[in-house]
């Protein structure tokens, strides 16, 4: 395993680490195995953002003989509201989860406390101009939280965050696709090894930022929710593979940890592949040429749109619509039959509004509920 300084935290953390996740559905024997395998290639850190109880508890059971091995990356705000994951910035609720977290967890701090989700000017000031971010310094001064960080989208928003000179690390989304802007002109500027003729200036200047101030980063949706390797859905005139994904996170400035998002220990093999591939393997400037499609409007299956006054499974229904729309207008039963076990569906959508404004992509939710009704027929 290769190991990389997270900023100035003092922490040496896994190149490669896991994004909890997509082991929320999972049997705790599979989550055992992954989380067993995992130790064993020296992965360090793992994002645990999820706040449900039952997740909680398979993965505390999982990880709990190798808790002083493991640098465990929680999240302040990350709650559920209504049976569904959201996000929240009163501390009543939020300490319910901190605390839900160290017990479940079966620890008495958490590595590195990350605020949930500063993506809009909304998140920004629930922040900053209230109470919450003493009370997360509170935590960190507690020693409750070793080292106090936030999760974000949005670049310009998290540079803001930034300035406040609060944090220690930083989780950001960074993928090729995420980076570039797409103009239609080639990306042939090539500096360190990153591709650097269309990094959108607003991005650059936040990773040069972190990397000059010691703010450490953590990539998430470095796969873009496995649509980068998809020749159907990738913005990009050829497929990523895994290893290319992985190379292009850790080329930018600041970036400690690639978390990779798994739900088996043949998909951990094929992250874990990276460490053993060549320089040819990894070298992503075949993304170069042209791009497709920008990625704005696309669904990462992220639900950041939650909480649904409805209830509906906002990423669920994008992936069946997806998976449909893949299949050339010929729905596969097996997608179909997914699709109709959901409890609520495209047509329980209310068109109230409240998952577009939240949603980090700008991906037009009400319209795809809307098709994924007249795909499906509910």
């Amino acid at each position: 395993m290769l190991y990389r300084e997270l900023g100035k935290t003092g922490f040496h953390v896994s190149a490669i680490g896991l994004g909890g996740e997509h082991l929320c559905t999972r049997d705790q024997k599979t989550i055992d195995a992954v989380i067993g395998r995992m130790v064993e290639a020296g992965v360090n850190i793992v994002d645990l953002f999820m706040p449900e109880e039952d997740y909680r508890d398979k993965m505390g059971k999982g990880l709990a003989p190798y808790r002083k091995k493991m640098f465990l990356q929680g999240h302040i705000g990350s709650v559920l509201q209504n049976g569904q994951s959201s996000r929240s910035r009163d501390i009543k609720t939020a300490e319910y989860y901190v605390r839900d977290f160290l017990k479940r967890y079966h620890t008495d701090y958490i590595d590195l406390g990350m605020v949930f989700f500063i993506d809009t000017e909304k998140d920004y000031q629930e922040v900053f101009e209230t109470g919450f971010i003493d009370y997360c310094l509170k935590l960190k001064k507690e020693g409750v939280v070793r080292k106090l960080g936030f999760s974000s989208h949005m670049a310009s928003t998290a540079y803001r965050a930034l300035q406040h000179g609060v944090f220690d690390s930083m989780m950001f989304a960074i993928n090729p696709a995420y980076d570039m802007i797409p103009t239609g002109t080639p990306l042939n500027e090539m500096i360190g090894g990153a591709i650097a003729g269309q990094l959108d200036p607003e991005r650059r200047k936040l990773y040069e930022y972190c990397e000059a101030n010691g703010i450490g980063i953590t990539v998430m949706k470095s796969l873009g929710a496995g649509k980068l390797m998809d020749p159907a859905q990738t913005p990009f005139s050829v497929p990523l593979s895994v290893t290319q994904c992985i190379h292009y996170a850790l080329s930018k400035p600041a970036v400690a940890s690639a978390l990779v998002g798994v739900q088996t220990v043949p998909e951990l093999e094929e992250a874990l592949r990276y460490l053993d591939a060549s320089e040819e393997e990894r070298d992503f400037s075949v993304i170069a040429g042209d791009l497709k499609e920008s990625f704005r409007g696309n669904c990462m299956y992220c639900n950041h749109c939650l909480p649904c006054p409805k209830n509906i499974d906002v990423a669920s229904v994008h992936k069946y619509l997806d998976l449909a729309t893949v299949s050339g207008g010929q729905v596969p039963p097996s997608v179909r039959e997914h699709y109709n076990a959901l409890e609520h569906t495209g047509s329980d959508c209310i068109a109230c509004g409240s998952c577009e404004r939240a949603c980090p992509f700008a991906v037009p939710v009400i319209a795809n509920m809307k098709r994924a009704a007249e795909v499906f027929g509910r």
